[in-house]
């Protein structure tokens, strides 16, 4: 080994790492190359599209409660609810005006039941009688229209005032049939409280369809206003 090569190697300092021997030149190769990938790193991340951020409103805005069409279902219940009213209320006005004149055959009907009372008794019994289902009839009307608003505000448990008004409006029935509602003057009356009857019976039957259930168990409709459109929502 010549005396030049000697002296190169004294020359070259080492480092003794975990337990070999390693140049300082080699460390400043390690050196650099961890700096080159740092940079071309920084380069890549400079060069990456950030990601969007998110808009500080919410394109489809707040839910709002919004008066949305009811269902055909409640349409229609409503529909036959309403030619009921109207058929009541012609029936009542119908009553009215026979009163006087069909006193005599309702003061017949009374003297079948007991003859041997004084004249006066029979024409009190019948008035009573007149003004009574008259008074019935309008107490089962304000019912209905009582109900019939309450149905479109979808409170619960209408539909069974609705049945309730029904059940009463077939008892009168009956009863108007043996005491009132006969002859030629009573027959009109009858056929208006049957239409009566059958019409809120469709117009029950409707409101028990599910859409109709499920309008009235919702209680109100909920919508989103989207930006630059209409409300839209679920009825």
């Amino acid at each position: 080994m010549t005396n030049s090569d000697q002296n190169d190697k004294s020359n070259t300092p080492t480092v003794a790492l975990v337990g070999k021997p390693v140049t300082l030149s080699a460390i400043r190769r390690a050196e650099a190359q961890r700096i080159a990938a740092e940079r071309a790193a920084a380069e890549a991340d400079a060069n990456r599209e950030a990601p969007p951020r998110p808009g500080l409103v919410d394109p489809t805005g707040a839910p709002v409660v919004v008066a949305l069409p009811p269902p055909v279902t409640v349409r229609f219940s409503q529909f036959f609810w309403i030619l009921s009213l109207l058929a009541g209320a012609v029936g009542v006005v119908y009553l009215f005006i026979i009163r006087k004149p069909h006193l005599e055959d309702i003061v017949a009907i009374v003297k079948e039941v007991d003859p041997a009372r004084a004249e006066e008794t029979y024409t009190t019994v019948a008035d009573i009688i007149s003004w009574s289902l008259f008074g019935v009839l309008v107490a089962v009307l304000l019912v209905q229209v009582t109900a019939l608003v309450s149905y479109a505000n979808r409170r619960p448990g209408i539909r069974w005032w609705m049945l309730g008004a029904l059940v009463v409006l077939v008892g009168v029935f009956f009863a108007a049939r043996e005491l009132v509602a006969f002859g030629d003057r009573g027959a009109p009356l009858a056929y208006l409280l049957a239409t009566q009857i059958g019409l809120l019976v469709l117009g029950f039957l409707f409101a028990l369809l599910p859409p109709a259930l499920r309008w009235t168990a919702r209680g109100h409709d909920v919508a989103h206003r989207i930006t630059g459109e209409k409300i839209t929502g679920r009825s």
